[in-house]
């Protein structure tokens, strides 16, 4: 059998799990459950599972039938954790657990990786490689792949496939670019400090509420008068708080934001921009500004030719130039950019948008038309194949 025949050989396999682990969510870092459940499958396939000790993810290695010494290993990575959502889509299986939803499709990404480890178990003796098979907890954190760098999840592998299911794209389309695809994720938090007064007399005092306004509005000059205007760029700030009572000079505010952008080199320069920014429209009011800047995921950006080819002609050996459906690059970000900094990998998308499921990724009502999910098995399942075949010594 071709890997598409076995895809939907396993195609009610796949839904049936994507179902169990829509109805039992899990929030980042507390995937416990998830994680028996993951072990408990690939155990029944004859694997054996590497857990994590105090932490959620497991990762499981199928050995090819015709690996070499020195032959090549690569990854393929579904993360597990959900997001705190009501769901509110009416689905039979919906969550089970008030307040947590699998809304963003990770409950996918599990099911079809697990569809796809047991196709390439039918294909193990043919296979001249090694195919580590990594589920990942905390992925919604921006910070979860770094743990499992640090625990030498990476440290066997040569290249790495992930993959996310996004509405953004027709059903049942597959999406494998070259270049940017996602944007990087920095946060910040912007802390001022003024003088309180009583409001009837605000030059008694320094007013940090008007001191962050003016600050909210020149750090978006940023974008506008630093930043080249073909670069997509965005400092947004969500979270403002500040203030004791309608009739003080609030003495102090709060600023929560976050920053994206699609250029290395641009994300380089904005936390020094930033701050200058902070701290000098602070000093022009005789308030005090400081700035707090967390570097969370680079963007993901398919770089590497070569596994862009056989990307994309996986995708085009399953299902035709008909099966590729274009997505442009977007501002939302991904974690798996840190195992791109770390060893080649490549990035793809699985389209769920139809006439029944229009909602989007991270919405209460987020659903997928689940007869697509047999192709991101099939396609996590090709590109491993063809990774070894092509690499193969």
């Amino acid at each position: 059998m071709d890997i598409r025949t076995l895809a939907e050989k396993y195609s009610a396999y796949i839904i049936e799990q994507r179902r169990w682990f829509h109805a039992h969510p899990e929030l980042s870092w507390e995937e416990f459950g998830t994680t028996d459940h993951l072990v408990q499958e690939l155990e029944a396939m004859g694997l054996e599972v590497q857990r994590f000790p105090g932490h959620p993810g497991c990762t499981a290695l199928i050995r090819g039938g015709k690996a070499k010494p020195g032959c090549k290993t690569v990854a393929l990575r579904a993360d597990i954790d959900a997001l705190p959502v009501e769901e509110k889509t009416g689905l039979p299986f919906a969550s089970q657990n008030p307040g947590v939803m699998h809304a963003c499709g990770h409950d996918n990404h599990m099911a079809m990786l697990l569809g796809a480890a047991k196709i390439l178990l039918e294909f193990q003796p043919e296979l001249k490689g090694n195919v580590k098979i990594f589920f990942q907890a905390a992925e919604e954190t921006c910070h979860g792949a770094e743990y499992y760098i640090e625990q030498g999840v990476l440290d066997d592998v040569d290249a790495i496939y992930g993959q996310h299911i996004w509405d953004g794209l027709k059903a049942p389309c597959l999406n494998v670019e070259p270049g940017v695809r996602m944007a990087s994720c920095d946060n910040f938090t912007i802390t001022v400090e003024g003088v309180s007064a009583h409001g009837s007399a605000p030059h008694l005092g320094t007013d940090a509420i008007v001191v962050a306004a003016s600050i909210i509005m020149n750090i978006q000059t940023i974008v506008s008068r630093n930043n080249n205007p073909l670069n997509a760029l965005v400092v947004t700030v969500g979270e403002i708080h500040g203030g004791q009572r309608f009739n003080i000079i609030a003495n102090k505010v709060v600023m929560e934001g976050t920053c994206r952008t699609h250029s290395r080199e641009m994300r380089s320069q904005i936390e020094p921009m930033l701050r200058r920014i902070c701290e000098s429209t602070a000093e022009a009011f005789g308030a005090k500004a400081t700035l707090k800047y967390e570097a969370f995921p680079g963007p993901i950006i398919n770089d590497q030719d070569d596994l862009n080819e056989i990307a994309r002609n996986a995708a085009i050996k399953l299902y035709g130039q008909e099966g590729l459906g274009e997505l442009p690059k977007m501002m939302g970000s991904e974690d798996f950019a840190y195992f791109m900094e770390k060893v080649p990998g490549v990035f793809g998308f699985l389209g769920s948008h139809d006439e029944q499921h229009q909602a989007s990724n991270h919405n209460d009502c987020y659903d997928v038309p689940e007869d697509v999910l047999q192709r991101g098995a099939a396609m996590h399942a090709q590109f491993a194949a063809d990774y070894l075949e092509a690499k193969a010594e």
